[in-house]
């Protein structure tokens, strides 16, 4: 159905391909993962496939790459719309209507497809992704995880023969993430679907592919193959391979019922063995913050704005019976939560559960409509901005919110400049967030994950004492998002209060002192992370699923532990 014949691809201004050698073919009705490290081009070759790539994105595309035997380079993406569905990182760029339902029919009506098919499509799919309580709201009011959703909706309602996804459950909670890929199953198993896609997150993935490909750096050849054997060699890997390899288990196992079959002996093993306490320092001091001075263009904002007070402060972040209210819908109401300096808070819950909107509150975003919000000895939302910079830093689920430069050294350098940190601080960060990024790099053309990975670089600069992190490892792979836990633990030994909003249960697992669920707007659980995600099936990682009763959470732990 896709077949790609030593294509290589040189985007314009690059010295060298993007993507080199690539030839592997996905059989119809097969779903195949791409996988690899942050930037080896996956995102190339998902683009190569509906011929965004070279007509939409410009460079060169040598090789050949044809879809159900049509050539993309000589059919334009809207030629080859009636077989290809393409969603991609950042569902905003996808979208073209105001409502959930006119996006689902969207595509159909350029199709040409009647009336009351479509009406049954619509139906269909508000169904399949659990759509239906949203089907008149604006899409500009809904989450990032349920704007993915939608997304992946309005691709579907056409019934393309090849559905082509990009990071598809990035964004979304884990219980929607489950649904979303038993949705691809069904489409692949029982229509004859062809699926394509790449995800960092192999753990919610690898035991749907029927087949790996495997890009392990950029321009070299791919590796296809089986699930279990690209992962024994792979630079990338879930969590339960990375169990199974500790364990010296072969072949290693793919889902989580395969390890616990394996796992009486390490269990047994590890019975006498020390759980690692977390329980951060109680005495950490919160870091204080640097002199005044000139507001930043990039955090410029109208309005009335109060100074912040000099009294010394016991929380890093305050928030008492708070609500808020957002257009036509309650965000949240009745939270209660204090962040003390040196701890990090996991927010957890479904999508639309208020996560983003509480981080907004945190950072002035927003403002109460009862209750009280702190940020350290500020009101966030009656703060000067060149004053609450000093003490609060959002990195948001859209990084380009923050970004404005042409490129990654002029982005880095004005982040130096508005935090009055030493030149270089920013690169520093970045080189050791993401190594190999050019200076001369547009923000533009860097993957999503990259894109992320720069504007918590630019966050980070200022080290403000209460950071506030919205789905910090979208589109960041295992090595980047072990990278950025270092850097977090490191700034939390220091002092500085962490709240990140995210539906990734392995970085909940690996940094998290305490996790906050919420749903509906309220908070449903707040305790030791260990304690919270061992009692819920949704939000567990992996090695807890495996190594239950006991409370292990992370393969670093059980290492650890055997050591």
């Amino acid at each position: 159905m896709i077949r790609f014949e030593d294509v290589s691809v040189t985007y314009d201004g690059a010295t060298e391909p993007t993507v080199r050698g690539i030839d592997f073919e996905v059989p119809e009705g097969e779903l195949v993962l791409l996988a690899g490290p942050s930037g080896v081009g996956k995102s190339t070759v998902l683009g190569a496939v509906g011929g965004l790539v070279p007509h939409f994105t410009g460079g060169t595309l040598s090789g050949r790459v044809t879809v159900a035997g049509r050539d993309t380079r000589t059919h334009k993406p809207r030629e080859l719309a009636d077989v290809v569905g393409t969603v991609g990182q950042d569902p905003l760029s996808h979208f073209v209507t105001d409502t959930v339902e006119d996006e689902l029919a969207y595509g159909m009506e350029s199709l040409g497809l009647a009336p009351d098919v479509m009406r049954r499509r619509v139906e269909e799919t508000l169904d399949l992704l659990g759509l239906s309580d949203l089907r008149s709201r604006p899409i500009a009011t809904l989450s990032g995880g349920q704007q993915q959703r939608v997304a992946i909706g309005s691709v579907l309602t056409p019934h393309p023969d090849v559905l082509v996804l990009d990071e598809p459950t990035s964004a979304l909670d884990p219980a929607a993430a489950e649904e979303v890929l038993a949705v691809l199953q069904r489409l692949v198993h029982d229509l004859g679907t062809t699926v394509l896609l790449a995800e960092h997150r192999l753990e919610r993935v690898i035991q749907y592919a029927d087949q790996v490909v495997l890009l392990p750096a950029p321009g070299e050849a791919p590796l296809i193959g089986a699930p279990a054997d690209v992962m024994a060699v792979s630079p990338v890997y879930p969590p339960v391979v990375e169990l199974g390899r500790l364990a010296g288990w072969s072949p290693l196992p793919l889902t989580i019922r395969d390890a616990r079959r394996r796992a009486s002996g390490l269990r047994d093993g590890l019975a006498d063995r020390q759980i690692p306490d977390r329980t951060p320092p109680p005495s950490a001091p919160l870091p204080a913050p640097p002199a005044p001075r000139p507001a930043p263009a990039r955090w410029r904002r109208r309005g009335k704005a109060q100074q912040a007070t000099s009294s010394p402060a016991p929380y890093a972040a305050e928030v008492s019976s708070l609500a808020v209210r957002r257009d036509r819908v309650q965000a949240l109401r009745h939270v209660d939560l204090t962040v003390v300096p040196g701890e990090t808070v996991a927010l957890m819950g479904r999508n639309g559960a208020g996560k983003s909107t509480l981080l907004s509150a945190l950072v002035g975003l927003v403002a109460p409509s009862a209750g009280s919000v702190r940020a350290g000895d500020a009101v966030p939302h009656r703060t000067a901005p060149r004053d609450l910079v000093r003490r609060v830093g959002l990195v948001p689920q859209e990084p380009r919110d923050l970004l404005y430069a042409d490129t990654v050294a002029a982005e880095c350098a004005a982040a130096d400049r508005d935090a009055d940190a030493a030149p270089g601080t920013c690169r520093s960060l970045l080189s050791e967030l993401l190594p190999g990024v050019a200076d001369d790099t547009h923000p533009r053309d860097l993957s999503e994950g990259q894109r992320l990975t720069l504007a918590l670089s630019v966050v980070l600069t200022a080290r403000p004492p209460l950071l506030l992190l919205d789905e910090p490892t979208r589109g960041l792979d295992y090595a980047a998002k072990a990278r950025l836990a270092g850097i977090l633990r490191a700034l939390a030994a220091e002092g500085h209060a962490i709240v990140l909003a995210t539906h990734d249960v392995e970085l909940a697992a690996e940094l998290a002192h305490r996790v906050v669920l919420l749903a509906e707007g309220e908070v449903i659980a707040d305790g030791p992370a260990a304690d919270v995600v061992v009692a819920s099936p949704s939000y567990a990682p992996q090695v807890a699923k495996v190594l239950a009763p006991r409370k292990w959470l992370t393969v670093a732990q059980v290492r650890e532990a055997l050591a």
